[in-house]
């Protein structure tokens, strides 16, 4: 047996459980889910909350009838076929594309004729495991001091009010713990009174060491307060921290040494920011375009990485299917928790007023970019529509909906079985 010819995964296991076996003749491919999925069949369920337990379902009910389907019939060979509806959700990698999409074409309403600049903010490795023990309250810290410092430098510099659109990421290329933030800062912004646009000239935004000093003190005084209001939880092998010379002796060591802030230089074009931003957005631990192979014999899933300390060579890493699901349980965000969020001239409340303000005050040379279509509403992804374009038995594409089924009882029993293999002799 290859390493790829292992067994259905979990989803598979259970769709058949409940009467919805997927057709014979649609080999998986390798994804996240279905590594997830044997990952579960061969080691004991591990300890998670349930917030984490739904994320986990949800990914192995992805583009199985557990969740409905579209009914299909091709006006050609008369035969019906099934597209299996998607989970949407944020942690699946099957999901992402269509999700990055939808958000891209709602941003591009927001687009300015200005230069944009990326900027990483990355927390350091020596906080990683208090960060583990307190997700939300210092993933908020890390947002509040980030956009603090990048609006102070704006009004400090320019005295004009920046826009900012931050977008959380937990992880490295190898899955393990990497907490940084990604910041898209328009190159200008409004002043105080809202008459004078002040853009930014040259491709030189902030100097980056004075960014990471007042960051670094930032996120240092926050984590004081929150210690000293006891929003921290200590447990396990961090007990000792609830004392007060041990946490402060956490945060010497975490600050000795320089925080790291990165700054790319500006973008070609305003549409380019977005399109750029968009891979970022919506991006997961890992994606299944990573993955080689998973060995169920073995106990082992192979999957390629950056390796950004060995000037960013293509590497290839096997980890145990137990550490490769402990790894990606790290990152599943705690619930309702935001991940991208806006600043100064972009944030949510009246943005669409400075945004017209803005314009107003630039020159038209560089209009923004209107998405022509509206961003999909229904259930289904990218990935399952091309499904619908042709039909899988004859190739047609003469198509028409025939039905929406919401529940995988109401899917007819026919619709279900594998297609009978077509006689090539």
């Amino acid at each position: 047996m290859s390493a790829l010819s292992v067994n259905e995964g979990a989803a598979g296991v259970r769709a058949r459980d409940a009467g919805c076996s997927m057709p014979a003749s649609n080999t998986p491919r390798l994804t996240v889910a279905r590594v997830i999925g044997t990952a579960l069949r061969l080691f004991p369920r591990p300890a998670l909350c349930a917030h984490a337990w739904k994320v986990i379902h949800a990914l192995l009910a992805c583009r199985t009838p557990l969740l409905g389907a579209h009914r299909y019939h091709c006006a050609d060979c008369g035969k019906d076929h099934l597209v299996p509806h998607s989970c949407r959700n944020r942690h699946c990698p099957s999901c992402q594309a269509a999700q990055s999409r939808e958000w891209l074409e709602r941003q591009m309403l927001c687009l300015l004729p200005v230069p944009y600049f990326h900027v990483v903010f990355t927390l350091p490795h020596g906080l990683n495991a208090l960060i583990a023990q307190n997700r939300r309250a210092l993933h908020d810290l890390l947002f509040e001091c980030v956009s603090a410092t990048l609006l102070e430098f704006g009004q400090n510099k320019f005295k004009t009010r920046l826009g900012v659109t931050a977008v959380l990421h937990t992880w490295g290329q190898a899955m393990l713990d990497h907490h940084h933030l990604h910041c898209i800062v328009t190159g200008g912004g409004l002043t105080a009174d809202g008459n004078q646009w002040r853009g930014v000239r040259g491709g030189y935004l902030f100097p980056i060491r004075a960014l990471s000093k007042v960051f670094r003190a930032k996120y240092r005084d926050g984590l004081q307060r929150l210690f000293e209001e006891g929003k921290l939880e200590f447990h396990g092998q961090l007990a000792g921290l609830a004392e007060v010379s041990a946490f402060q002796r956490l945060k010497r060591e975490a600050l000795c040494k320089e925080w790291v802030v990165y700054a790319k230089r500006p973008f070609a074009g305003p549409e380019q920011v977005l399109r750029y931003l968009s891979l970022y957005t919506h991006r997961v631990a890992i994606g299944n375009g990573r993955l080689l192979a998973l060995d169920a014999a073995a106990r082992t899933v192979t999957f390629g990485y950056k390796d950004y300390n060995a000037d960013s060579q293509r590497k290839v890493m096997t980890l145990g299917l137990d550490e490769f699901l402990r790894r990606f349980c790290l990152h599943l965000l705690p619930e309702r928790f935001v991940k991208i969020r806006h600043y100064g001239l972009l944030a949510n409340r009246g943005r669409h007023e400075r945004i017209e303000q803005a314009r107003a005050l630039l020159p038209a040379s560089a209009a923004p970019v209107i998405p022509s279509t509206k961003p999909a509403a229904d259930c289904l992804t990218q990935e399952d529509k091309t499904a619908t374009k042709s039909c899988p038995h004859c190739g047609s594409a003469r198509l028409s909906l025939v039905d929406i089924y919401h529940k995988p009882h109401q899917i007819p029993e026919f619709l279900l079985r594998a297609p009978e293999p077509e006689n090539t002799t």
